[in-house]
């Protein structure tokens, strides 16, 4: 088989013979050459076409990967949030147990203390006041934890301000305790009371201005309350006196010693010893003479010694 090729720029037309193998090869070759070149554009062109598709697809698919991921560590965030929760409400449960324990010191210490109700009650918040700063707090817990704690730190600040004033009150009450005549100055018993009696000399009634307590020569004297030693000597019918300024307008008187441990200008405590007892000036044995004043006028010592039984 001959294939003649008739060319218009050559004079002569050129023959292939096609039963010649070396130029079969050739063709054979040549053809295979233009059916990769058509499949190669063919696969260009489809690639061109589904390219845009198959990149978004797989776009999806990584998101959708990454979703799953941070889902799973939402969970684990949200399962670490719920244990947090769950002891930050048990911790809640403790402090609230110990603030009501609070109270429940509070209430017998003001008991104790012998604090008037109307004076001071643990039922009422204490009257407090301030400026409000406004501010943001940065964080946000759930409703009613935040409402349980924004109450719990309500009830520490009352209990704060209360147990000081309860303090402040309770020191106060032992200040003016201390300063207050309490009990007996000696121990023993009374042989004359405060009021109208016969004088022991003269028989004629006379108005007892203290009591009288019966004690051997020499009987240690204690100061009935704190204060300052502002007389310290001998007084016209008292004998060796004591006497002592307590602050508030009280003032007591301790005669008929037979000695002296106090002197002017000396403060003394609660049952100090200031003197021994006697009977120097008027008296008729060994006793004391014990008075209590309260704004210039003597009252009856006999409501404050027992006032301390």
């Amino acid at each position: 088989m001959q294939i003649i090729l008739v060319s218009r720029h050559r004079k002569l037309p050129r023959t292939l013979d096609l039963s010649r193998r070396w130029l079969r090869w050739k063709l054979y070759v040549a053809a295979g050459f233009v059916l990769l070149g058509c499949i190669g554009v063919g696969a260009a062109l489809a690639l061109t076409i589904a390219s845009p598709q198959e990149r978004t697809l797989a776009r999806i698919h990584d998101l959708q990967q990454q979703i799953r991921q941070q889902d799973a560590q939402l969970q684990g965030v949200r399962q670490d949030a719920e244990r947090g929760l769950d002891a930050l409400a048990l911790k809640l449960g403790q402090l609230q147990a110990q603030s009501t324990r609070l109270n429940a010191l509070g209430v017998r210490l003001a008991q104790v203390g012998k604090l008037d109700d109307a004076e001071f009650s643990f039922d009422q918040p204490p009257p407090v006041g301030g400026v409000e700063e406004a501010g943001d707090t940065g964080y946000a817990l759930p409703p009613a934890l935040e409402a349980s704690i924004d109450q719990l730190a309500g009830q520490f600040d009352s209990q704060q301000a209360q147990l000081s004033a309860l303090q402040s009150l309770l020191l106060d009450a032992r200040i003016e305790s201390s300063l207050k005549p309490t009990g007996m100055p000696v121990q023993g018993y009374i042989s004359s009371y405060f009021g109208g009696r016969p004088d022991p000399f003269d028989g004629h009634m006379a108005r007892h201005t203290g009591i009288d307590i019966a004690v051997p020569k020499g009987t240690p004297v204690h100061a009935v309350a704190a204060g300052m030693v502002t007389f310290a000597g001998v007084r016209r019918g008292y004998g060796k006196v004591v006497e002592i300024d307590h602050g508030n307008g009280y003032m007591t008187r301790y005669a008929h010693n037979s000695s002296l441990l106090a002197h002017p200008g000396q403060r003394v405590r609660v049952g100090q010893v200031i003197s021994d007892a006697g009977s120097t000036g008027r008296s008729t044995g060994s006793h004391l003479h014990f008075e209590v004043w309260h704004g210039g006028r003597v009252v009856n010592p006999l409501t404050y010694v027992r006032s301390h039984r």
